[in-house]
């Protein structure tokens, strides 16, 4: 009898091995494979200008992620350029706000560190402007005007912080992908 109770015992600390054996193994996998899918990329340039200009820097890292999955020659149909794929009205707004003196152009965005540096700046302007990180990220994709007209709509803003109804389906696809990208990246980088 006690002989049985012993390789009951056995028998059940080797299951539980197992299982915790295969839960982290599984966990392992699972981090493997999104930190593919998810890269962190240019961690040096997101890291220097996040901080400079207070912004998440996951959040840098999901707007480059969906915005052009991390390649800097990205450009868009409507000729938005580099990582953060920024609009040339958009660029000469921002250096004009930055008032950046250096010698630098629209071609200019495809160089990763400009890209990154004008496209978190830009961020941190719409995050200081509209108090909610969704809609900062809908202004990003929208642009300034059409979310300050949407907040100032009952039927689209009950409250003139939030969007209740993105009227704009290529922008409410976008914030949906920044906003989970973003938690994706917290999850797997964030210790």
């Amino acid at each position: 009898m006690a002989k049985s109770k012993i390789n009951g015992f056995i028998s059940l600390l080797l299951l539980v091995g197992i299982i915790i054996t295969g839960y982290f193994a599984t966990n392992e996998a699972f981090k493997f494979y999104y930190s593919k899918v998810y890269p962190i990329k240019y961690c040096e340039y997101v890291e220097k200008y996040s901080e400079q200009y207070q912004v998440d820097k996951n959040l840098v890292y999901a707007v480059i992620h969906t915005e052009s999955s991390f390649m800097p020659n990205a450009q868009s149909d409507k000729k938005a350029r580099g990582l953060m794929q920024i609009m040339e009205s958009t660029f000469e707004w921002a250096k004009s706000r930055m008032n950046d003196k250096r010698d630098i152009n629209y071609d200019s965005l495809y160089d990763p560190e400009t890209n990154i540096q004008y496209g978190t700046y830009i961020l941190s302007l719409l995050l200081k402007e509209f108090k909610s990180q969704e809609t900062a990220v809908a202004a990003y994709h929208a642009g300034w005007g059409n979310v300050k007209n949407w907040l100032d709509d009952p039927e689209k803003s009950s409250n003139g912080v939030d969007i209740d109804s993105i009227p704009i389906g290529d922008t409410k696809t976008y914030v949906s992908k920044v906003t989970n990208t973003h938690g994706i990246y917290h999850k797997i980088y964030d210790k």
